[in-house]
């Protein structure tokens, strides 16, 4: 039935592949909660906690945010601290991030990540560079958050993935969450956290639906940005990924299993600071790597990972090349038929597995 699943699934588009997830159940689990009201939760709590934490963006307060991440925000908090902005990504990050070295903790949302390079200069030279520049003096504490990647039908300009980007850049913390859990735990993290943190989520993962346990339910939950975590146990294969490519490495592990291919599916969370010690302990236990992203190949996050594995002790454990499945290295396509074609897709990460191990 797994088998039938998948391939009902492979054969629609993104969103319907999405709408159509199985919710994946943990032991634990006690309430389904949708990424869109994990990411709320997380907000609220802190917002809560702490007065000084505040929500800036386009369309964030009154409108209750283009996603509806920030639903009822505005109406509990006000406008002091539910905030809409202009359509001017450089100067409403700018403006939170004066605020971050004033002594508030300003949460920044891009209505995607592509406007991000509007602000890219606020991000970089402003946000990530400050505490070192001034020798530790002035902590930057600021979230820019939004969502990241390839969504369905927005063409090349809307379809980006930042984490290689800012991934690139010291002084940045970087996290990238998958589920409820993720999105919760480490959203908050990333809002106590004294330093400039990306949060990269995902537009199609919004509205899935994921089952949380009642220590991830509780207010003081968090996740420890620079941890991944094994979402699979296996022996014969690594899958290393992060994001919504998660859940595609956990549905072709589903199918290979029948097959009697057993694979290790790592959920990074964190694409800075990296996890490698994770990585590097499963490598030295399956014996093979391949790594999984939504984003170009080029200077990508598979492709730091390969190396960080040949540098460091996995690398005599690997009984095959490591293999990278990303995107196509082209910008986003329109049309739905290459649009397909241009993002990992659940027999990409079949076939590289099985070419990987050479059956």
């Amino acid at each position: 039935m797994a088998s039938l699943r998948w391939i009902v699934r492979s054969g629609k588009n993104a969103v319907s592949v999405v709408l159509r997830r199985e919710i994946h159940r943990t032991a634990s689990a006690s309430l389904q909660v949708t990424v869109r009201d994990a990411l709320n939760q997380a907000m609220d709590e802190e917002l809560e906690r702490d007065d000084r934490v505040f929500l800036l963006g386009e369309e964030v307060a009154q409108y209750d945010g283009a996603y509806k991440v920030s639903r009822g925000l505005w109406k509990k908090y006000g406008d002091k601290r539910i905030i809409d902005t202009p359509i001017t990504e450089m100067g409403f990050a700018g403006i939170a991030v004066g605020a971050a070295m004033a002594g508030l903790r300003p949460i920044c949302e891009f209505m995607t990540f592509n406007f991000s390079m509007q602000a890219i200069d606020q991000v970089i030279n402003s946000a990530a560079k400050t505490y070192y520049m001034s020798a530790g003096l002035q902590p930057v504490p600021i979230v820019f958050r939004g969502p990241n990647g390839a969504s369905a039908g927005v063409a090349a300009q809307h379809s980006q993935c930042f984490a290689a980007w800012y991934g690139h850049c010291p002084g940045l913390k970087v996290v990238s969450p998958w589920n409820s859990e993720d999105a919760k735990g480490l959203l908050k993290s990333a809002i106590r956290d004294d330093n400039p943190v990306v949060v990269l989520e995902n537009e199609l993962m919004y509205g899935v639906a994921f089952e949380m346990s009642e220590e991830v339910l509780s207010k003081e939950f968090t996740i420890p940005i620079g941890k991944a975590k094994i979402e699979r146990q296996g022996n014969h294969i690594s899958l290393v990924s992060h994001s919504r490519m998660v859940g595609h490495c956990l549905d072709a592990a589903a199918v290979l299993a029948k097959e009697g291919i057993e694979c290790e599916v790592i959920n990074l969370r964190t694409i800075r600071p990296l996890d490698v010690e994770t990585v590097e302990a499963s490598v030295m236990k399956t014996n093979h790597l391949v790594t999984v992203e939504g984003g170009w190949p080029q200077f990508g996050v598979g492709a730091e990972i390969c190396a960080r594995i040949m540098e460091g002790p996995a690398f005599n454990y690997l009984d095959a090349p490591a293999i990278r499945v990303t995107g196509v290295d082209i910008p986003m396509p329109y049309a739905k038929i290459l649009e397909d074609n241009s993002v990992p897709q659940i027999k990409d990460i079949i076939f590289s597995v099985k070419k990987t191990l050479n059956v």
